[in-house]
């Protein structure tokens, strides 16, 4: 019986990894956002396809396997919105993500679209010294078809060590209209981060951001960086750390992180953008070996509301903070009575 079920187990998997790679050679269409109206086709569809090299797309769309409205267009014609692409190629070009069994805590889903809770220290799709065992790993294995649509559905990630809520589509229709939501910035995102230091009051932090210009793995804000704009307000103080509310209006790469840390107010635990923060004088031994020994940024997506893509109804999440966290702020409450 036991060798039965084992052989069952074999086949199921079998089977969805068949099903994945059926998928890659089939066809998709995805409409273009207005909010791209202007872009040249290539530059447009780099941003709705990150997964894809431009020079992959440059070429897709001269031999004729992109078009735009039936039509063959050139890489550096002008799009004015709402084109419908259709791409006659291979669906995903990185290696064949394999699922995986990966136990995902899910806040909601139905037909068009599905919830996560991430925890902290899940990477969001496969990436070098990240093969496997990510969470687009586990959502291939909740759902197969998923290898049918753009970056597997995912419209949005999280840094591996941040933790919260995501959305990922569940068809075409759910994942261009996510998309245009986040290129219009009518997602809302909102996080939860202990910093260090104790700003008077909240406030935003508008400054381009862009790669660093000598440690390549992070990003800085640099003159010539993207616009990127970050709210956060006081949530509680304490002795020598502060507990802020941030929302995002632009989501670049590590975009949170970076700009609090420019603002001297860098977050409890990043290893990337809070090498300069000191522990504060005056902190009792055991918060201070806590805060020392916290090895991940003390942030967290806890709320996230998007318009549903079929009923356009507006919907709302939120999620408790993870024990990590609660625990830091607990003594960091205590410490400070």
């Amino acid at each position: 019986m036991q060798q039965s079920n084992i052989v069952t187990l074999e086949m199921q998997e079998a089977q969805k990894a068949q099903d994945i790679q059926d998928a890659r050679s089939e066809y998709y269409s995805l409409s273009i956002p207005t909010s791209l109206a202007g872009q040249r086709l290539d530059q447009a569809l780099a941003e709705l396809l990150p997964h894809l090299s431009r020079s992959c797309i440059q070429a897709w769309i001269k031999n004729g396997s992109i078009q735009v409205n039936t039509k063959i267009y050139r890489p550096k014609d002008k799009i004015t919105g709402n084109e419908i692409v259709d791409i006659h190629e291979t669906l995903n070009l990185e290696p064949l993500c394999q699922p995986q069994s990966i136990p995902l805590d899910i806040v909601y889903q139905d037909t068009q679209l599905i919830v996560i809770n991430k925890p902290p220290g899940l990477v969001v799709h496969p990436a070098p010294g990240n093969p496997d065992k990510t969470l687009q790993n586990g959502l291939l294995y909740w759902d197969s078809k998923l290898i049918e649509l753009p970056r597997y559905g995912i419209v949005h990630r999280l840094d591996k060590d941040t933790s919260g809520l995501l959305v990922i589509a569940r068809t075409l229709n759910a994942y261009n209209s996510l998309i245009a939501q986040m290129q219009s910035r009518s997602i809302q995102r909102e996080y939860l981060a202990v910093v260090n230091g104790l700003p008077v009051a909240g406030g935003t932090i508008d400054l381009p951001i862009g790669r660093h210009p000598t440690q390549r793995t992070k990003m800085a804000v640099v003159t010539d960086g993207k616009p990127s704009i970050t709210h956060f307000q006081v949530q509680e103080r304490f002795m020598a750390h502060s507990l802020l509310k941030v929302k995002l209006e632009t989501g670049r790469t590590h975009q949170i992180r970076v700009h609090l840390s420019h603002n001297n107010l860098p977050i409890v635990g990043d290893l990337a953008y809070g090498r300069c923060s000191k522990i504060p004088a005056g902190l009792n031994s055991k918060l201070r070996e806590m805060v020392l020994q916290f090895k991940r940024q003390a942030l967290h997506a806890y709320r996230l509301s998007v318009m549903h893509p079929v009923n356009n109804l507006a919907m709302s999440w939120e999620v408790d903070l993870p024990s990590d966290m609660n625990q830091l702020i607990q003594h960091l409450r205590q410490d400070s009575i």
